[in-house]
């Protein structure tokens, strides 16, 4: 229930300062979106692979413009080139690696759909397209694109790939094969990815992975925003902790401490996607 309630009153908390918005071009495909596990970090945007022009999400002032787009063995910036659009109540929208176009003047004041760029190669990446971010300067955080944003076409389950338990010697444990353990504290890791449309697609981080432990919620990870405390990033995992200590495990999340008492346990993961669509898995073992 009180994880109910927290994601309630966050998206209660999105909804007012949140205009309407856009994706910054219909026609690209997504590589990674916000949360996926890179290399044992966070994603904090929306990376897309597409050739057409890019436009504003939505109405909104010029905050910051970086012209240097340079190319992907100068490397100028991790960003390449750049700019930042203020959407006012503290919501920043940020449009990077993209190729610079000194044709198209951005003016100071931008309406909703105004081209600001041409999808390309620049900053810290090999393949052409374009990030996009939102940044909430308020609650100093990073919101996820897709909890705002129209959702895309997304009919596909998520896939849990595996599901694993550490000890506290170290010892690692495919649930997949474990029929009995010792009693005790395990750390909960679980890989899992979803994918949009097609199964040849690139896999992207879920939504949301749930626990429960014998019947009873145990643990959420949710990937809705990551808040920056003292120069911290901070995720939602039964509270907010820092995102090291969930995105260590690459390509795995870390989910939970779980505490197992003598008996038959059982362990169900469940994993999420934006659009509603969920898998499950049940584990049923034996702890002595």
């Amino acid at each position: 229930m009180k994880h109910t309630l927290w994601l309630l009153l966050i998206s209660l908390s999105l909804s007012p300062a949140l205009p309407a918005m856009d994706w910054p071009s219909s026609t690209g495909s997504v590589l990674r979106n916000f949360g996926y596990n890179d290399q044992g970090l966070p994603h904090l945007g929306m990376s897309f692979r597409d050739q057409g022009p890019l436009g504003a999400a939505e109405n909104g002032e010029l905050l910051f413009q970086n012209h240097s787009a340079g190319g992907a063995s100068r490397l100028p910036s991790p960003l390449g080139a750049w700019l930042a659009l203020d959407h006012g109540d503290g919501i920043i929208s940020i449009y990077s690696r993209y190729e610079y176009d000194p044709s198209l003047v951005v003016p100071y004041r931008i309406e909703r759909g105004r081209t600001l760029g041409v999808s390309g190669l620049s900053g810290w990446t090999g393949e052409g397209g374009h990030y996009f971010q939102l940044f909430d300067r308020r609650e100093r955080r990073w919101i996820n694109p897709s909890m705002i944003i129209q959702s895309m076409e997304d009919i596909r389950q998520p896939v849990i790939v595996q599901v694993l338990l550490s000890d506290s010697q170290g010892r690692v444990f495919d649930l997949s094969e474990v029929r009995s353990l010792e009693q005790g504290r395990y750390l909960l890791m679980v890989e899992a990815f979803d994918t949009l449309r097609l199964a040849n697609e690139a896999p992207l981080a879920p939504y949301r992975i749930i626990c429960y432990l014998n019947g009873s919620e145990a643990a959420l990870l949710s990937f809705e925003t990551f808040a920056a405390r003292d120069g911290t990033l901070m995720a939602f995992r039964n509270g907010l902790v820092p995102v090291r200590q969930v995105f260590a495990p690459a390509p795995a999340y870390e989910v939970a401490d779980l505490w197992f008492s003598r008996g038959q346990t059982s362990i169900e993961i469940i994993a999420q996607d934006i659009a509603g669509n969920s898998r499950n898995i049940i584990y049923r073992f034996t702890v002595e």
